[in-house]
């Protein structure tokens, strides 16, 4: 079972004038973004990454970079379109404040699943292909790396809160419930029976518990607990991380 880390690109000059910028070429992170993207990369610096993949635009490309600038044995950041912005059509460039006067709007807020932008693209053909690109990649990289392999996603807010409802087995009219701050990290497991949400929009603390432990050959046959960890979910919680 590999695990993904969903990190959404640190503050950007857009967010703070306002605007919604979608697609739209040179939004770049603002100082205070920067810094959110290094204090993101402090918190995985004791965690064993095989992958990068990002958004192609520039506010998450600079965000991977950073994730992995201080590394002595950084991993490859690849690109893939299928992790970039929604396609917000006609509402690209627009301040939010004016949007929010929009009848679409409403509908973004409460029916999502059935909001298509002007000129763009609809949430759920977001979600779609934000979910099928995170799913391909787990998988490449669990065949790869094996199981206990993290790799991270850099990518939008509104895709990684669309990919999250999907993990949590949640309607899309319900993605607006789950908050994505910049810079944050979220995490998820995929396993042949479901997924496992391990957090969402975390900001503070080392995520060294995600690397696992060496063992010895006597204990990886049986695992810490006596047992191999598979995908069934621990009745009654378990004991957590080692």
């Amino acid at each position: 079972m590999a695990t993904v880390l969903l990190v959404r690109h640190g503050r950007s000059t857009a967010n703070t004038a306002g605007v919604l910028a979608g697609r739209a070429q040179g939004v770049h992170l603002d100082e205070r973004g920067l810094e959110q993207a290094r204090r993101a990369a402090e918190r995985l610096a004791e965690v064993r990454l095989v992958a990068v993949v990002s958004s192609p635009l520039e506010r998450c490309r600079e965000t991977a970079k950073a994730l992995v600038a201080r590394r002595a044995d950084p991993p490859p950041i690849r690109t893939d379109r299928g992790l970039t912005e929604c396609d917000y059509g006609e509402w690209q460039g627009r301040p939010l404040k004016e949007l929010a006067r929009e009848r679409l709007w409403k509908t973004v807020q409460s029916q999502p699943a059935a909001a298509g932008f002007p000129g763009g693209e609809t949430l759920a053909a977001m979600q779609a292909r934000a979910v099928a690109t995170v799913r391909r990649h787990d998988a490449a990289v669990e065949a790869e790396h094996g199981p206990g392999a993290v790799w991270v996603a850099v990518s939008h807010g509104d895709l990684i809160k669309a990919v999250l409802a999907d993990a949590l087995g949640s309607h899309l009219d319900h993605f607006q419930r789950i908050h994505v701050d910049p810079a944050s990290i979220s995490v998820v497991r995929y396993t042949d029976s479901r997924p496992y949400v391990l957090g969402t929009n975390t900001h503070e603390g080392s995520l060294a518990w995600l690397t696992p432990p060496s063992r010895s050959p006597r204990r990886s046959r049986a695992g810490s607990t006596g047992r191999r960890r598979g995908s069934d979910a621990e009745v009654g919680g378990g004991a957590g991380p080692g």
